[in-house]
């Protein structure tokens, strides 16, 4: 946990001196996404383009809509 509020502090501190709350809100929130999705890859959480395409291909099948 100290390691997230050093982060934390440290993306503060590299922020523009007029950063407003929503510009930090928004910085960690991209930050914490990131995160997430180092750890997913590392965790092997992932699909190949391929497949997100052939998912994607069936959810809109399934749907009702036409494809393009």
């Amino acid at each position: 946990m100290a390691r997230v509020k050093e982060q934390a502090i440290e993306l503060i501190k590299s922020l523009p001196d007029d950063s407003t709350l929503e510009d930090i809100q928004y910085h960690l929130y991209v930050c914490q996404k990131i995160e997430h999705g180092l750890k997913a890859v590392e965790e092997g959480r992932v699909v190949s383009q391929e497949e997100a395409e052939r998912r994607a291909a069936e959810w809109v099948k399934s749907s009702g809509r036409k494809q393009r």
